[in-house]
């Protein structure tokens, strides 16, 4: 409904159907009753987004096997809940149907807990949801499902593999959320001059250009994070290159969020990845157990962790596991962006007592 009002206010005319890009610029549109209409463009962009990944030994079954979507609406808590996929999805919604009451099993395919961020703090996240009772099974590759019983008694047994061998649990709902992919099938004819790569997104360069003159992609669609926010600033910089703009997003700067309790948060270089390049760092951390603002709240648990450049002191990347953690990042996201040294956040004056104080003794 909003997005409606906002077409209305800014006079732009939506065209409900499936879209395909054909060449010379040319849209072809199919609607609901398979009529197909065409549109020409001067530019176009494409924002088709993403969908869910299916695995072939675990296909969706009605309300019992389950995407992301349909782990929205259950409309009981699920006694047993399995999740396969121990990513940000996974971790999200298992969290959430666990603080509902349920038990959770996620079982992850990888040896690494969250191989995206930064090491200690995917420890130290571990460790957190394991004392909530998340049970987190890395190295475990799902085989095979099978639903079992009828109506209400409906059960789903999935058989899995692991360095032990082969089991088998049992469990009222399973949510397959193993990744995203984008939704680029049927999306381009083939002489329409856009390429895709070979994982299906859409090439592009910095400036979201595809290989096709005036014809832009966004969003989930091409390389980079499956974000709403980095989608959204790309669309931005896109209709404003159109509007003869020189804008441009910084593509290191972009900050990255995991909705559980606490949240993670983190932006910018990790530790591993500053090893890997061989660059010089120096750490700092402060723990939530310490902030009189955390203790009020009684949300101890967490830390934060900043990375400098050793020689020039200019900061590299923040990574927060705790309350506020999405709230609290954004601050570093600001200090990246204008070139800031961790002496500048230390010399700079927090109010106390107040959450963001973690992020200032972490910079001292």
């Amino acid at each position: 409904g909003g997005i409606a009002g906002l077409f209305k206010a800014n006079g732009v005319t939506p065209i409900v159907g499936t879209g395909k890009l054909l060449a010379g610029k040319q849209v072809e549109v199919t609607n609901a009753t398979g009529e197909k209409s065409l549109l020409q463009a001067d530019k176009v962009i494409i924002a088709a987004g993403s969908v869910p990944v299916d695995i072939p030994p675990a296909p969706l079954v009605d309300d019992i096997v389950v995407d992301s979507t349909g782990a929205l609406e259950f409309t009981a808590v699920p006694q047993r809940l399995g999740v396969i996929g121990a990513g940000v999805i996974g971790l999200e919604l298992g969290s959430v149907w666990s603080r509902l009451g349920a038990k959770v099993t996620v079982l992850e395919a990888l040896d690494d807990f969250l191989p995206a961020a930064d090491e200690s703090i995917a420890k130290e996240a571990k460790k957190i949801f394991k004392k909530q009772g998340l049970d987190i099974r890395l190295g475990t590759r799902v085989t095979g499902t099978e639903i079992s019983g009828k109506g209400a008694k409906r059960e789903v047994i999935v058989e899995y593999s692991d360095a032990k061998g082969s089991h088998k649990d049992v469990f009222d709902k399973l949510i397959v959320c193993v990744g995203r992919r984008p939704l680029s099938e049927n999306l381009l004819a083939a002489d329409c001059g856009v390429n895709l790569d070979e994982r299906g997104f859409v090439f592009v360069n910095e400036q979201c250009e595809t290989d096709a003159r005036d014809v832009y992609a966004v969003g989930d669609v091409v390389r980079g994070p499956m974000l709403a926010h980095k989608g959204s600033e790309e669309g931005v910089m896109v209709a404003e290159r159109i509007a003869g703009k020189q804008t441009q997003i910084n593509y290191d700067n972009i900050p990255s969020v995991i909705y559980t309790h606490p949240e993670i948060a983190w932006v910018g270089k990790t530790e591993q990845d500053l090893k890997a390049q061989g660059q010089a760092y120096k750490i700092g951390s402060f723990p939530f157990a310490a902030s009189g603002r955390a203790l009020a709240a009684n949300e101890t648990t967490g830390m934060v962790k900043l990375i400098a450049d050793e020689e020039t002191d200019r900061v590299l990347g923040c990574q927060i596991i705790g309350p506020s953690a999405a709230d609290l990042v954004q601050q570093i996201v600001v200090a990246i962006e204008f070139g800031a040294s961790a002496e500048d956040l230390a010399l700079t004056v927090y109010s106390h007592p107040t959450l963001s104080e973690a992020v200032h003794e972490a910079a001292l």
